[in-house]
């Protein structure tokens, strides 16, 4: 099946937009479709410079091609109208990340669907906030419990002030 089909497109997640609060803040269509593995890739953290400051104030996720590891995440289902927002969200036209289609492993079969990989990564722990939500949505959305435990392992930036989970907490009362 192809990422763009009859109106709406396949978007594979694997960053804070696991969690359908923060993904939905700009893309309201999102409808969750199913959670996927994406073999031969890996989850890192960082920044698209090397001193920038970014609305989570630490890295955040990005996949990175290495032979035998897999990154798990959550297939949505958008409206085509959110694909600007989706790429405004993820600063591609400020070439912070690239769209890619990618070949996703479920439950009905292998997906092509649209992500984002970082341009120019320098390594950067994240801050607990943006880990926190990438943990709730690995949670809320059911992935492997070893997958989520090595999310729950990964190092902080320790950064205790405001930041984009704020706005997401709002939401979720």
């Amino acid at each position: 099946m192809s990422a763009v089909t009859r109106g709406k497109f396949m978007y594979f997640a694997f960053g804070s937009n696991l969690l359908k609060e923060r993904l939905q803040l700009a893309n309201p269509s999102a409808i969750f479709f199913s959670t996927g593995r994406l073999k031969d890739y890996k989850l890192n953290f960082g920044l698209w410079e090397q001193h920038v400051e970014s609305a989570w104030h630490g890295g955040v996720a990005t996949i990175e091609s290495c032979p035998g590891a897999e990154v798990w995440g959550v297939i949505w289902t958008l409206s085509n109208e959110n694909l600007r927002s989706l790429d405004n969200q993820e600063g591609v036209s400020l070439g912070q990340y690239s769209p890619i289609e990618v070949s996703v492993e479920t439950g009905q079969g292998t997906m092509l669907c649209r992500t984002y990989q970082m341009n120019n990564f320098h390594a950067c722990p994240p801050s607990p906030q943006y880990k926190q939500v990438v943990c709730l949505g690995a949670e809320q959305n059911g992935l492997p419990v070893e997958y989520l435990k090595n999310l729950e392992a990964i190092k902080t930036n320790n950064y205790e002030g405001p930041s984009v989970l704020d706005e997401i907490r709002d939401v979720l009362k």
